[in-house]
């Protein structure tokens, strides 16, 4: 019954978020929406940890499942891939490379903040 009780929370949060993206005046995917309602809602201690652990536990570790469909679908295509690969590869090793320094400049500043917190 407390997986029940724990998905039922969990879609209810998905299901007011594509409620809240539809009458937004502006695009903003129910995705987002959901894990900044539940980020709240988690900060707020309006729900706890205990309530979705179980449950999200199982979604990640079930996650490669999840893109099974989307890799599927990209192999209808192989022919527009084939024709952007040099753009899909300097488009992929600029993004990770960005991602990399963002990581180490964030937590860089993390740390610094951490340590005048504890002066």
């Amino acid at each position: 019954m407390k997986i029940i009780l724990q998905v039922a929370l969990l879609f209810g949060i998905c299901w007011l978020s594509q409620c809240v993206e539809a009458v937004l005046p502006f695009s903003l995917p129910a995705s987002i929406i959901g894990m900044a309602a539940l980020l709240v809602l988690l900060g707020l201690g309006v729900i706890r940890t205990e309530h979705i652990q179980e449950k999200s536990d199982f979604l990640l570790g079930n996650l490669p499942f999840f893109f099974v469909p989307a890799v599927v679908s990209i192999m209808n295509y192989v022919d527009v891939l084939r024709s952007n690969l040099v753009a899909l590869l300097v488009i992929c090793l600029v993004s990770t490379v960005v991602t990399f320094v963002v990581t180490v400049w964030a937590v860089r500043l993390t740390i610094r903040w951490m340590e005048r917190g504890k002066r």
